[in-house]
This record gives C-alpha cells, sequence and structure tokens, in this order.
C-alpha cells in the first residue's frame, strides 16, 4: 500500500502507469505510418495515449463509453455566486432522467451511456427513479465561507461512493468512462479546491460560472477568498480541502476518478468540475493523471491553471461552458477518430 495514498486498501490498491514500453510502440508506430511527420497532430498523441491506457497496439476506439452526472448543491450559492437559483439543480436532475438536457442530446449522438445520481441535492426528488438517489449523502453542502462543506465522515462516504459508482460501470463493461456535473453554484468550491492545491489566490482561479457580471465576479472571487482564509492550512492536506471547501458531488467525483486509475480504465475529463477533482485526486493517488485526457477546454480560469498542472492538452477548445460532462462527451468522437488512425492508415513501407 503506497503511503502517499492514504485512501488506498487492499481492495483499492495504490495506481499502476500505463505500460511505457506500449507507449513507445504506439509512438513508434504513428511515426511509420504513411503520412507526414507530425501531420496527424494532436490525433496522432491522442492514439499513442490510447494504445498506452490499453495496453495495446494499435488501440481500439472506445466503444462502451459510460458517463455518470453526479448531482449536487451547493451552500454558498445562496450567497450571490451564480446568475442561477439552486431551485434549478433538482429541475436538471429532472432534465437529465428524461434525457432532454445537453448532455443527454451528445450522448445519444455518440452512442455514450448515461447516468444522473444525486449525491446533495437539496431536494427530495419525489417522484424520481430511486436509483438516482440511491447514493444521497446529504441535502446542500454548507457555505464554504462560513462553514465546512461536508462532515469528514460526510466526506469519507462520498470518496467511497464514488469509488463503487467508478466499480459499476467498470462492471458494466466501460472502456472510457466520463464524470460529469450539474449543480449551480458549483464552479465556486471547484475554483477554490484548484486556488488551495495550487496555493493561488482567489483572484487568479475565479471566472463567471454561468454568467455573472463585474460586480457579481468581484463578489464570488472575495467569497472564495474568505473560504481560503477560513480554511487555513487544513487546505494543505487533500481530504480536509474536499471536507472544508469540497461538497459532497465533488468528493464523490474524486472517489470516482481515483478507483478508474486505480482499476487502470481511462476517463476523459470535462470542464471545471471535474479537473478540479482530477487534481485533488492525482494528490490522493498519485499517477491517477496519466489515466485521464482533458476532453475541452473550459472558459473557467481555473480549469486551465489546474490542466497545466496535471500536464493534459485539451482535446478540444470551442468555448463552452455547459458542464454536465457535455465537453467530454463532445470529444468522444475524435478519441475514436484517433485509433481509428492508427489502426486502419497504411504503413510506409508497406506502400513504397
Amino acid at each position: 500500500m503506497s503511503q502517499l495514498d492514504p485512501t488506498a486498501t487492499p481492495d483499492r490498491p495504490a495506481v499502476t502507469a500505463p505500460d511505457a514500453s506500449v507507449r513507445a510502440e504506439a509512438t513508434e508506430r504513428v511515426a511509420a505510418l504513411a503520412t507526414p511527420a507530425g501531420a496527424l497532430g494532436r490525433l496522432g498523441e491522442l492514439g499513442i495515449w490510447l494504445a498506452g491506457v490499453q495496453g495495446q497496439v494499435p488501440p481500439t476506439g472506445p466503444s462502451a463509453v459510460r458517463a455518470v452526472v453526479l448531482a449536487g448543491d451547493h451552500g454558498i450559492a445562496a450567497h450571490g455566486v451564480s446568475a442561477y437559483p439552486s431551485a434549478v439543480t433538482p429541475a436538471m436532475v429532472r432534465t437529465f432522467a428524461a434525457g432532454t438536457a445537453g448532455v443527454c442530446v451528445l450522448a445519444r449522438q455518440h452512442d455514450v451511456h448515461l447516468r444522473v445520481l444525486d449525491l446533495g441535492v437539496d431536494d427530495d426528488l419525489e417522484g424520481i427513479d430511486p436509483a438516482v438517489t440511491a447514493y444521497k449523502i446529504r441535502r446542500g453542502s454548507g457555505a464554504i465561507h462560513l462553514e465546512d462543506a461536508l462532515t469528514h465522515e460526510e466526506t469519507e462516504k462520498a470518496l467511497a461512493v464514488g469509488a463503487t459508482v467508478a466499480e459499476e460501470e467498470i462492471a458494466a463493461g466501460a472502456d472510457l468512462l466520463v464524470g460529469g456535473d450539474m449543480g449551480i453554484g458549483n464552479t465556486t468550491p471547484s475554483a477554490a479546491l484548484v486556488a488551495a492545491a495550487l496555493g493561488l489566490p482567489a483572484a487568479e482561479v475565479t471566472g463567471r460560472g454561468t454568467g455573472l457580471d463585474e460586480a457579481g465576479l468581484e463578489h464570488k472571487t472575495a467569497l472564495i477568498d474568505a473560504a481560503l482564509t477560513r480554511a487555513g492550512d487544513r487546505a494543505d492536506d487533500p481530504v480536509e480541502r474536499l471536507t472544508a471547501l469540497g461538497s459532497a458531488d465533488l468528493a464523490a467525483t474524486v472517489g470516482f476518478l481515483v478507483q478508474a486509475a486505480r482499476s487502470g480504465v481511462p476517463v476523459a475529463l470535462d470542464g471545471l468540475i471535474s479537473v478540479a477533482c482530477a487534481l485533488t485526486a492525482e494528490e490522493l493517488a498519485p499517477g491517477a493523471s496519466a489515466w485521464f485526457v482533458a476532453g475541452h477546454r473550459s472558459t473557467e480560469p481555473a480549469q486551465s491553471l489546474a490542466l497545466d498542472k496535471l500536464g493534459l492538452e485539451p482535446v478540444i477548445d470551442v468555448g463552452m461552458r455547459l458542464g454536465e460532462g457535455s465537453g467530454a462527451v463532445a470529444a468522444v468522437p475524435l478519441l475514436r477518430s484517433a485509433a481509428l488512425l492508427l489502426t486502419e492508415t497504411a504503413l510506409l513501407r508497406d506502400v513504397l
């Protein structure tokens, strides 16, 4: 058991790195294709990454992509950090369940299995499929500039739930996972997590979220700064950081990402929320980020800062800020194309 991975157990071991020899073989194959050197650009790099995480050359296109939207409310949303009220969160969970949210449209188009789970929505969601609320930790979370988001016990439970959900999706045959999010105000705790992890001031990580004006952005920045000050040195520890600054859905996302990496199943990250959680997952389980690919670049500054720290380059950059896992799902066709190029493109030696 790795001492750097406090959540590792005999049943959930530390992360094993993708096979470097397979990656080297894939790099040689890309160089040997009947294409000019470097002509495939990012697609060539993605093909090499896929080969490494699959342990085979050439790789196969992800055919069993499974996305999970983890939903939750955030107490700080009642303090003016979002352009929308918290009532939108349960309404959107119902929209996911009905299959009419934005990511649902993309998931159907790209043959991605989609599941939504309530981890911390501030609503009982009466009448909805009980499977959606089966893993609920609590209703809402603490307003992080005033109090902890969770108790320590709730954080540990959320981490374990996230791991269990990843295990369920892997048992269902997933060869690529996507972590989605839904929760009004969730860019605020996510930005706070990034700031705490990177030792940055609130001003450098705070974005407009759902579309704040200048005054709203200034107010949001001040609340994140207050949250960081309140958490103090506790934020140096990733589990304590989630307790002080996170939420049930964010902690569960961290557990989901850690377990995927431990299981050797790749994950396409989405926007700020999943990338902030990936940064925390890398601290909890060093080496986890080798199993992650950045689906897209969000307009939130904290996401780019976290991606730089993780050494991840987004697959697409089209100005999206929807969340829900939508940017990651939109990147799936390019991942499939990358695998096909390495599989079906002729080798130069065979055409000369």
